[in-house]
């Protein structure tokens, strides 16, 4: 059996654009000196944190469904790490199911993302310029799975949300990431003037 190889065709739209235009931008706008330094997406990740219903045997089924459908990969549990009495937790639970998606199906995926899934929001105003940690890393939450066209309307009748993070390599501030993002496409909201 032969194995497959990834040609120039194969490729993902939004990986060429950076590689070919987008990388060069960044470089000249930021004044970078080696193309090391340039910000990249490294990875992003899904999440589904299952909080109350986390005993709920359906509801773990329906959240794995959603994040295989979507991804094209299969997700991984999540496990409490510690015990918290006031929220009925105990070291070593199931609380959530997460993907770490990585090159071409990271690309391909946020091509989707920003292309399908982001117009389909009701009363999208674009995403939040608020959600960037200190490492520049953005986070991004969907209240509802039904956005994603790959989910038939059985699969969407459990509502749950999910949690979906860009981490993003050499970006020291949120300006860079920001401008990264940018690039790719992702309509942030433009910023009402009082």
């Amino acid at each position: 059996m032969a194995t497959k190889t990834i040609s120039p065709s194969n490729t993902t739209r939004l990986k060429d654009q950076y590689f070919d235009t987008f990388r060069a931008d960044l470089m000249k706008q930021f004044n970078l000196k080696n193309l090391n330094q340039v910000p990249r997406l490294e990875k992003i990740v899904l999440n589904i944190g299952l909080g109350k219903s986390k005993d709920d045997k359906k509801m773990f089924e329906v959240a794995g469904n959603t994040l295989t459908k979507i991804t094209g990969q299969k997700p991984v549990e999540t496990i409490a790490r510690k015990s918290i009495a006031a929220f009925k937790l105990r070291e070593g639970n199931k609380i959530g199911l997460k993907v770490t998606l990585r090159d071409e199906r990271m690309y391909e995926f946020l091509d989707r993302l920003i292309t399908l899934v982001l117009p389909r929001l009701r009363d999208f105003h674009g995403v939040s310029a608020d959600a960037f940690d200190k490492q520049g890393n953005y986070s991004l939450g969907l209240k509802d799975q039904s956005v994603f066209p790959e989910l038939s309307f059985e699969e969407t009748t459990t509502i749950h949300g999910m949690q979906i993070n860009f981490v993003i390599e050499n970006a020291h501030d949120n300006s860079k990431s920001r401008a990264l993002l940018e690039k790719f496409g992702m309509p942030f909201e433009k910023e009402r003037k009082a």
